[in-house]
């Protein structure tokens, strides 16, 4: 039987969500949830009902009860509408970040915990490990390509306009609401993690700020100098106010709003270290010794170039909710993943301030539910 699925939020990802559940064809899509005035248009122009809140459709008998929802609405409103959600017998994909705060965080992954909730499932939308080049590079670090993982070195460096941080969006530009380590730096930190496993160790230098008129509380870029529980080390620079092609955007072309580099080769944003081997993404080539007489700098090194195919990340994460939903698969984003991503950007920022380094507790989200 198809997964009859909702979308709360009806703004710029909402739509494209609805889109992935309408191409599905294991999947039904029920009702568009949205109190804006455009909200009935929009659910119109998808095909499917709409209801202004979540409690009007749960209290309407004109729809059969959803069976998964997505939230799709600003981040204050996650953890409220997924433990609604949940409290009412629906699987939940909520749009990351899991939350806005570390404490509404644990509170909605302790709910999901109760035993009258164990069964439902609770997944963050950090879609691009659905991404192929993602996908590609995870294959190719799980197959032992590189032989044991030493080092990664990192980027998200492009220029935004100062439209980006014009009203009504000017909270972009606020300490406590924007920044470029909550923003964007997150997508990346979920992906690092995805790799290689939770980052335990942060420091970072800030760099110089470009923007003084008007002025911005939050940060615009910082170094990174990072530790990986399993000994891995890395480095990540991340800036906003640059022009370049270095970035997940550039380099993938996920963003339809964002160009993507004419070649892969010009716009590499990550480069992975091995013992045997080394990888840079998203060109996917892998520089090695293999095949030559001596694994020596004396010797030139060994080309090769994956292929990458074209996949919709929206798409495939959906169809990964639906196989979590039947049983069939484990969460690739957990409620738990979601937040180790918030924690390791609560730290950053933290070394930002205080110019030290800082220890990140891998159990301490465990610990509290």
């Amino acid at each position: 039987m198809s997964v009859k699925v909702i979308v709360v939020g009806a703004g710029l990802i909402g739509p494209r969500h609805a889109q992935s559940v309408i191409s599905n064809p294991d999947t039904d899509l029920v009702a568009l949830i949205d109190p804006a005035p455009s909200g009935p248009a929009t659910a119109s122009q998808l095909n499917t009902n709409h209801f202004p809140s979540l409690d009007a459709l749960l209290a309407s008998s004109s729809i059969p009860k959803p069976d998964a929802a997505i939230v799709c609405t600003p981040n204050h409103t996650h953890v409220p509408i997924s433990r609604n959600l949940l409290a009412n017998g629906i699987h939940v994909l909520v749009e990351k970040p899991v939350s806005d705060s570390i404490e509404s965080g644990l509170e909605l992954l302790r709910f999901a915990q109760l035993p009258e909730n164990a069964h439902l499932k609770l997944l963050v939308g950090h879609h691009r490990r659905f991404n192929p080049y993602v996908y590609k590079t995870k294959q190719i670090l799980d197959a032992g390509s590189l032989g044991s993982i030493i080092a990664v070195n990192g980027l998200w460096t492009l220029y935004k306009p100062q439209s980006y941080f014009a009203p009504p969006t000017d909270w972009r530009r606020a300490k406590s609401s924007g920044g470029v380590i909550p923003i964007n730096f997150v997508h990346d930190v979920d992906i690092l993690h995805h790799f290689f496993g939770p980052i335990v160790r942060i420091h970072a230098e800030k760099t110089l700020p470009q923007r003084p008129n008007p002025p911005h509380d939050a940060e615009e870029g910082a170094a990174l100098t990072l530790r990986f529980a399993s000994g891995i080390v890395g480095t990540f620079l991340v800036c906003d106010a640059t022009p370049s092609p270095h970035n997940f955007e550039t380099g993938t072309g996920e963003n339809p709003i964002i160009p993507k580099s004419p070649t892969n080769g010009d716009s590499d944003f990550y480069r992975i270290f091995g013992s045997n081997a080394s990888l840079s993404v998203p060109d996917m080539t892998r520089w090695s010794y293999d095949g030559k007489p001596d694994k020596s700098w004396n010797e030139t090194l060994s080309v090769e170039r994956y292929d990458v195919g074209d996949a919709t990340p929206f798409d495939l994460q959906l169809a990964h909710f639906v196989e979590v939903i039947r049983g069939n698969a484990q969460p690739s984003c957990s409620g738990e993943e979601g937040l180790r991503a918030l924690i390791v950007c609560q730290a950053a920022r933290k070394a930002l301030e205080t110019g030290q380094t800082v220890d990140i507790d891998t159990d301490l989200f465990k610990n509290e539910i």
